[in-house]
């Protein structure tokens, strides 16, 4: 819920900016209309771009407590895998090629003031790949790696914040990987946060023989 909100704070002054690009255009009243209408125009610019920052935050949840981040679920066909990806009440179901995977995601921790009136980290599964051992197989892959999310028109806030080291003295942009483990027919995993990062286990025989077998 606190992203949502969030989201819903940021959104709100993009309705501002409209309101008062509005207020601008059609206030009659004034002189240099051209001047009205560059300022009217960058507002509504100001908005647009504040209501896809808006759209981004949503798409990240707070961390949850005592639970997995999401349950991964392999069906094999042959070197296809369907993956169905559980998190929280979402389920949704990717196709993946390859002989281990590997998931991607980006937390989005608070520092300062933030921090302080206890906003909670929030998180974003954002890849998942698959990796075939031979390079003969790997080179021909065509489904090799899935997006989870991805940020409209390439506003991208936690890009912003992490490549340009820009905090704004709230946010910390952190990464974090399942590193590449085995993928096998009925295995099921989870992956948890912890103080080291993302935290893979099996949860059935399938997933723990495979991992087994790989090592």
């Amino acid at each position: 819920m606190q992203y949502d909100g969030l989201a819903w704070v940021i959104a709100l002054l993009a309705v501002l900016a409209i309101f008062i690009a509005a207020r601008i255009l059609l206030n009659s009243h004034w002189f240099l209309g051209w001047l009205r209408g560059t300022c009217g125009i960058a507002f509504l610019a100001l908005a647009g771009l504040i209501g896809l920052v808006a759209y981004d935050l949503y798409s990240y949840a707070p961390l949850p407590e005592d639970k997995p981040l999401a349950t991964l679920s392999f069906q094999g066909d042959g070197t296809r895998y369907r993956v169905s990806i559980l998190e929280g009440g979402h389920e949704r179901t990717v196709t993946l090629e390859g002989d281990l995977w590997q998931l991607d995601a980006r937390v989005l921790q608070w520092k300062g003031l933030a921090a302080l009136i206890g906003l909670e980290p929030g998180y974003r599964l954002e890849r998942l790949s698959g990796r075939f051992l031979a390079i003969e197989q790997q080179a021909l892959a065509q489904q090799a790696g899935v997006a989870l999310a991805t940020s409209p028109y390439g506003i991208d806030l936690w890009r912003w914040l992490r490549l340009g080291q820009h905090d704004l003295l709230m946010f910390d942009p952190q990464a974090y990987r399942v590193t590449y483990l085995p993928m096998a027919d009925d295995a099921v995993f989870s992956v948890s946060m912890t103080p080291t990062g993302l935290l893979a286990q099996p949860v059935n025989q399938a997933a723990k023989q495979a991992l087994q077998d790989w090592q």
